[in-house]
């Protein structure tokens, strides 16, 4: 195996730099990808992948990425729920790969709700 050299050590203490920035809590919003068995069937995967693309090609460190299993809205499939602070949470549903992106664009950047795919809006909490 090679020996790291200098560069290579900070490469990697910039890379776990970012996940610790994440884990810690330090964002202003967190967008959960719905990936049970029917989010992943309908094209949660894709969505995914098109989110983690958008984040990484703005390098954007201010928003959780993370998924969740089934949310129980099989009929939504495939669908995000994003919490930005200080608004509540919002559910979008019946996601493609152009819906994602006006999402990310308008909504997760912008700050602005994109209506034509809001499946819900508030907390689901009961009581």
């Amino acid at each position: 195996m090679a020996k790291l050299t200098i560069n290579d050590l900070k490469k990697l203490r910039e890379s776990a730099k970012k996940n610790i920035y994440l884990r810690e809590g330090n964002f202003r919003g967190k967008v959960i990808v719905h990936m049970g068995t029917c989010g992943i069937a309908a094209g949660a995967r894709e969505i995914m992948n098109i989110l983690l693309d958008e984040l990484a090609s703005r390098d954007t460190t201010d928003i959780m990425l993370t998924s969740s299993g089934c949310a129980g809205l099989c009929s939504e499939e495939p669908m995000i729920t994003l919490e930005i602070s200080d608004s509540a949470p919002v559910k979008y549903g019946k996601l493609t790969p152009d819906r994602i992106k006006k999402i990310f664009e308008e909504h997760i950047i912008g700050g602005k709700v994109v209506k034509e795919f809001v499946f819900a809006i508030g907390s689901e909490r009961i009581g």
